[in-house]
């Protein structure tokens, strides 16, 4: 993080905000920086993502679901706009540890192609473990309405539920990402590469597309998986594959891969309500021909 934090100094904190005289690396200087990149970021990344999957993901028929709430998306974007501020700030210390210079974050050598690709195997490998079990965790009845609750009020998600979460519960479930290059060593613009690439794919599992290529749908926990752990809680808690649902019993296959997912209940929704039409649309007929 100290990449963005020195580029946002250099070119927009020390010429309009702080002015030369307070040192770039004084510690107060540091977490008020991070607060407003970590703020800013949040919602760039939350805006444009979420935005584009919805207008050009996500299947707006969708919205005529039974479970979709009145107002859904307008809450959904709410709770995030509220939660933000407050996720950030432990998020905030994370980072500034980061800078200080306490994580294994390195940006003094190159890396390979081979060398990348492991550190990001290993990244999402070690994150997807981790996530699983505070996910779980989450659902233990002593936690889940203090927190997780929130999160599953949106039983069938739009992309703006994405990040609308408690903000101790969206920390908890991100703290893996930060964990992570305290334990591990990992080139700095990899780890910005893939916090970017986290928040694409909390986005994308909730973006309404249920389709998974047929090779990959018993790995991957896409879309499909994640709605189902909306609808139905105690399943599917992974958060890019099904390897750690099987391992702790909580796998659950798709009810759109078995044709009982949301998109069928609206088909069948609309078919029933064609069918009325054209019965009530009959009936009437009838009558004005008796009379």
């Amino acid at each position: 993080m100290d990449l963005v934090l020195n580029t946002a100094d250099d070119y927009f904190f020390t010429p309009y905000v702080y002015g030369p005289n307070w040192p770039q690396d004084e510690p107060i200087r540091q977490l008020l920086s991070l607060l407003v990149i970590a703020n800013v970021s949040g919602y760039v990344l939350y805006f444009i993502l979420a935005t584009f999957s919805f207008y050009v993901i996500f299947d707006h028929r969708l919205l005529q679901h039974p479970q979709i709430l009145p107002n859904q998306i307008r809450r959904e974007i709410m709770c995030t706009v509220k939660s933000v501020p407050l996720m950030s700030i432990p998020t905030v210390a994370c980072f500034y540890f980061e800078v200080r210079g306490y994580s294994k974050l390195y940006d003094n050598v190159g890396d390979s192609v081979l060398s990348t690709a492991l550190s990001c195997f290993t990244f999402i490998a070690f994150t997807d473990a981790c996530i699983y079990w505070i996910h779980r965790f989450l659902h233990h009845r002593a936690v889940y309405r203090h927190l997780h609750k929130t999160h599953h009020t949106w039983k069938v998600p739009t992309p703006f539920a994405s990040h609308a979460f408690h903000p101790m519960d969206g920390f908890l479930q991100s703290c893996p990402y930060h964990l992570y290059v305290f334990l591990f060593p990992m080139h700095k613009i990899t780890y910005l590469a893939l916090f970017v690439f986290v928040n694409f794919w909390t986005v994308s599992i909730h973006d309404g597309d249920y389709r998974v290529p047929e090779l990959l749908q018993p790995f991957v926990n896409g879309c499909a998986h994640h709605t189902d752990h909306h609808l139905f809680y105690n399943y599917n808690y992974g958060q890019f594959f099904t390897l750690w649902d099987r391992i702790g019993g909580s796998f659950r296959n798709p009810s759109t891969f078995e044709g009982k997912g949301p998109m069928q209940d609206v088909l069948k929704q609309q078919e029933e309500a064609a069918a009325n039409g054209v019965a009530q649309h009959n009936g009437l007929g009838k009558a004005g021909k008796a009379q």
